[in-house]
């Protein structure tokens, strides 16, 4: 119903429009009419896709009715625009004329004028109406194209055949033998026949000196042009990292163009030199597909290994590893290459289904069989240096091992489908391995280059910074960070279109939304509340948090390690900074878990004003240090690395989140204090307004000492403890003087309150060694005893 629903509506609304261009055709302007045809040949090529649908497609002839509902859909976006442009310009010219008067008299000008733009305004209206219209269906045409091509996709990865164990596999192919050598005969005897006609006619010189161009660019040319790269970057490329990077750059631009140029030369020379039928086109086509993919594998494979080259490598790999996966690396290039021509090969000659099946049997077993050679070598390295790493790489050993236990899986899942007759998926698994292998080592490069180009160009040491800096008065801070920012978009833009081409060469399109699209359509399920509930779905949530969970972890990462160590902000500011966003993040990921679930916002609100209840009674406490956490945050009454005292306990602070901050003590243990007792509760922060720390000493001598001798001895003191700051000075007073004693208070800093202690006491023995040398009396204020006696103890004393 959707299809005759559309072709109705357009057929109306094109009536209406040619109704109204009519009458005032002549008083149209050029562009209007123009854009009006453009409207119109968007329709019909639209309506010529929609009619090609119907029938059976296939992928080269989807591919063109894709880039044709593109191409229509561009072309009505675009007349829509120019519409809405021309419209601007009839309403303002109508609001210039104004509304007629009510008791006529008007001009007639004036009245044709206006009656002339009031139709031009309602053929706009109903144009763009239309260019709307042919933008909502390519968009629907487009959508109907990718969820064929999804569903063609999974049939293909669905279909069963007889189990290459079977008898009933190997006498399908032996019955097909027949057929298939009498049109590999044909496809051979044909280009043979051109071959020796051509070669009658004269002597085919392109084809030679296309070989012998081949020849030149796959050998000599690439080595000359690779050690020139190589000699350019030692004399000129500043920064080591930087030379790394573009060396591996510039291996892998000539490791791919060198076959691609050299496929393309011979070729080429072949086609001009006119020795093979046009029936071995897209054979030759392949083979410059064949070269270009197979230099490019090996050619970033090789980048990545550096095997001859250790000082030039980028990954932190050693010799041994380097030199035992490069030939398996040149294997995975050769195969993948085969495979495409033999793919080709088969189109060609219009081989039988069950030679497809055997040769794509073929190549899933070597694919899965080369994928786990190289996991058996990877585990062999793995285990034999597992005793020999620390504590920093054993979690990178541990993530390792972890993916190598899902590739395992995903070989082992591969193999028992093959053996099941499932040759279309495990063919689609073991090219899919080859591939990510391939586009993860060059994103691993190209995250590299980016990275140490953004870090080496934008520092404040360098050309740029220096002009930054001196030009423009810009921070050398600011340059560094902008450097940084930089290279974490770069990264992230590089990994997005990694995940795009990640499914891409095996003719299911690309981009996320497709990957994570597909994962909806795996079962229907039930749908209680208005929320689909299936195992798709589910699976979609925990794959979207996990994703959600991983970024968060990998802009924390850089956050922590890269962009807040370049900024002027202190410690407590950072971590400030770095647990607001990882709880953000947190927040936004489970959000967009859920949103995938099909779980709005509006339940969500929901979900929590029915939550707050509980929350009011059950989680009041966990609330209140949440809240009083995020007041720490913000307001910083107390930072990391502080020195608090918290009733009776005194020690540094070492970490504040939004539930407890932990306070490492004098003996080294820890306190772990609620963030509400720091908020509602008295704390003595001892380095909140500054980092001094105070030494104060208080004694007393006779009344008849010399107190300028004194106050000598413990200024000298103070002068000789280097813990004690000249600035502010050290001072000494005569506090009080008490029972024939002068009473001293002295008082000086030292760069924080825990040096205090230690300075204090060597200041102590420094002055009682002086005054001891000095023979002055030091202690504290005397006091008198007096013993008190009753009224009857004397009389008894003289009866005695």
């Amino acid at each position: 119903m959707r299809r005759p629903v559309r072709v109705t509506i357009r057929w109306l609304l094109c009536a209406l429009s040619l109704i109204l261009i009519g009458v005032p055709a002549s008083a149209q302007t050029p562009p209007l009419a123009a854009t009006v045809a453009q409207i119109g040949q968007a329709e019909h090529d639209l309506g010529a896709v929609d009619r090609a649908l119907d029938t059976r497609v296939d992928d080269e002839k989807r591919k063109d009715l894709r880039t044709s509902a593109m191409k229509s859909q561009q072309s009505a976006r675009d007349a829509a625009g120019a519409l809405e442009d021309q419209l601007t310009l009839v309403q303002a010219r109508l609001t210039e004329l104004g509304g007629a008067p009510s008791g006529g008299g008007e001009a007639p000008e004036l009245h044709n004028q206006r009656a002339s733009l009031t139709r031009q305004q309602r053929t706009i209206d109903v144009a763009m109406r239309r260019a709307k219209l042919a933008d909502v269906e390519a968009q629907q045409l487009l959508d109907e194209i990718d969820r064929s091509q999804a569903e063609q996709f999974g049939q293909t990865l669905a279909t069963r055949v007889d189990s290459p164990l079977t008898p009933s596999f190997w006498a399908n192919v032996i019955a097909a033998v027949p057929r298939d050598v009498r049109r590999t005969s044909l496809f051979l005897s044909q280009g043979g026949t051109q071959i020796r006609a051509q070669w009658r006619g004269g002597w085919p010189w392109q084809a030679f000196v296309g070989l012998a161009l081949a020849i030149t660019i796959l050998f000599p040319l690439r080595r000359a042009t690779r050690r020139a790269g190589q000699s350019y970057l030692i004399e000129d490329a500043p920064g080591h990292r930087l030379r790394r990077s573009a060396n591996a750059l510039w291996r892998v631009a000539t490791g791919t163009l060198s076959p691609l140029l050299a496929a393309v030369a011979v070729v080429q020379g072949m086609r001009w030199a006119g020795l093979l039928p046009s029936r071995w086109s897209s054979l030759l086509d392949a083979l410059v597909v064949a070269g270009g993919y197979a230099g490019f594998s090996a050619a970033v494979t090789g980048a990545v290994l550096m095997r001859s080259q250790s000082s030039w490598r980028i990954a932190p790999i050693d010799d041994e590893t380097a030199r035992r996966l490069r030939p398996l690396s040149l294997l995975l290039a050769g195969l993948a290459g085969v495979s495409i021509v033999v793919d080709a090969f088969n189109t060609a000659i219009g081989a039988s289904g069950a030679a497809i099946v055997l040769t794509e049997a073929v190549s899933a077993m070597l694919h899965l069989l080369l994928v786990g050679a190289l996991l058996l070598s990877l585990g062999r390295l793995r285990g034999q240096r597992l005793d020999q790493e620390d504590a920093n790489s054993l979690s990178v050993s541990a993530t390792l091992g972890a993916a190598m236990l899902i590739l395992w899986v995903a070989v082992a899942g591969a193999l028992i489908a093959l053996v099941l007759g499932y040759v279309g998926f495990s063919v689609f698994v073991g090219r899919f391995l080859g591939w990510t292998a391939v586009l993860g080592c060059a994103l691993y490069l190209m995250t590299k280059a980016v990275d140490d180009f953004s870090t080496t160009v934008f520092v404040r040491s360098s050309r740029v910074g220096l002009t930054f800096t001196r030009a423009f008065g810009v921070r050398g801070s600011v340059v560094e960070q902008f450097g940084i920012l930089l290279s974490g978009f770069l990264r992230l833009a590089l990994v997005v279109v990694a995940l795009g081409l990640l499914l891409s060469p095996f003719g299911t399109g690309g981009g996320i939304g497709t990957l994570f699209g597909r994962l909806g359509t795996l079962t229907q399920g039930l749908e209680i509340g208005g929320v689909a509930i299936s195992p798709g779905v589910i699976l979609r949530g925990v794959v979207v948090l996990f994703v959600g969970l991983a970024l968060v972890r990998g802009l924390m990462g850089w956050l922590e390690n890269r962009y807040l160590p370049a900024t002027d902000l202190d410690g407590s500011s950072r971590n400030s900074v770095s647990l607001v966003i990882r709880y953000l993040g947190v927040a936004l990921a489970v959000l967009w878990a859920l949103s995938s679930l099909g779980i709005g916002v509006e339940r969500i609100a929901l979900l929590l004003s029915a939550l707050s209840v509980g929350i009011g009674f059950g989680l009041q406490a966990i609330t209140q240090n949440f809240v009083s956490g995020l007041i720490l945050l913000a307001e910083r009454p107390i930072k990391i690395g502080d020195l608090v005292r918290v009733g009776t306990d005194e020690g540094d602070v070492k970490r504040i989140s939004v539930r407890s901050t932990a306070i490492e003590l004098g003996d080294h243990s820890t306190l772990i204090v609620p963030n509400s007792e720091l908020i509602t509760k008295s704390v003595l922060n001892k380095t909140l307004t500054g980092p001094l720390g105070r030494v104060q000493i208080q004694f007393s001598v006779p009344l008849g000492t010399d107190v300028d001798a004194v106050e000598r001895i413990v200024l000298e003191a103070y002068t000789e403890e280097k813990a004690i700051l000249s600035a502010p000075p050290p001072s000494i007073f005569i506090d009080s003087i008490v029972d024939g004693r002068i009473v001293f208070n002295s008082f000086a800093h030292v760069s924080g309150p825990r040096a205090s202690y230690g300075a204090r006491s060597n200041v102590f023995k420094a002055v009682l060694r002086r005054l001891r040398e000095e023979s002055i009396d030091i202690g504290t204020v005397a006091q008198r005893l007096e013993l008190l006696t009753s009224p009857s103890e004397p009389k008894a004393e003289q009866q005695e």
